[in-house]
């Protein structure tokens, strides 16, 4: 059952484990001054367990702030830790939903590219498999709606588990950016508008997460519902 709180939806609690749903527009985690899922986090468990200082909080993985979706957090350090080697150790299975431009061809495929992050700058580019900075990201996708206005399709995209994550970058080289991606010169915004550059949507939601328990060991799997600006788009 979700749960409504100031900011965000809890989609699960069991123990030490919170999967939430992230709104886009904001960041997984910031510097104290600044707003942040985090901090939101943080503010309603201290207030809901009338906890006296400070609020425990791992964050294991993070989704980019224009993106909206399930995050996995932690209530306690052990908890953390092993969440954490499961990403690390590619045990989490990850699958998004992303609006393109376009139709991708064929319907159905693989990407795969290999791609390095830039120094000191805030994104990452494409570049060939021999280069020595280069790592390897795969996704699988499948078109399952196409759209009229704009002309669009709806992608399920799963990643190799472990991989890494380079969506936006891959679908925009092949000519099919996310809408409301202007740094990918996507020619059409994503709701909701704000002046603020930092509170704008992509078109990408991570839809479902997939892990194990930390302390139970148990198969855990978590879907979040789409967020408003995805109203009347099918996805089934």
């Amino acid at each position: 059952m979700t749960v409504k709180c100031a900011g965000f939806d809890i989609l699960l609690e069991d123990g030490p484990v919170l999967v939430v749903a992230k709104p886009g527009g904001l960041a997984t985690q910031a510097p104290r001054q600044f707003d942040s899922l985090e901090a939101r986090i943080k503010k309603f468990l201290k207030s809901r367990d009338n906890k006296p200082g400070k609020v425990y909080l791992g964050v294991p993985h993070r989704l980019d702030r224009p993106a909206s979706g399930a995050l996995v957090f932690a209530k306690h350090s052990r908890a953390a830790r092993r969440l954490a080697e499961q990403f690390e150790g590619r045990m989490v299975q990850k699958s998004y939903l992303a609006i393109v431009a376009g139709l991708p061809a064929p319907h159905k495929g693989t990407w795969t590219d290999f791609i390095r992050k830039v120094p000191d700058v805030a994104r990452a580019e494409i570049v060939a498999a021999d280069h020595p900075e280069g790592r390897e990201a795969t996704l699988h996708y499948e078109v399952i709606t196409q759209l009229d206005s704009p002309p669009a399709s709806v992608l399920r995209i799963s990643l190799e588990p472990g991989r890494m994550p380079q969506i936006r970058i891959q679908a925009a080289t092949r000519g099919h950016p996310l809408l409301g991606h202007e740094q990918h010169d996507s020619e059409h915004p994503f709701d909701p508008q704000t002046d603020d550059p930092r509170g704008r949507w992509i078109a990408l939601h991570a839809q479902r997460l997939a892990f194990r328990h930390p302390m139970t060991q148990q198969p855990v799997s978590v879907e979040a519902p789409l967020p408003e600006p995805w109203s009347g788009i099918e996805v089934s």
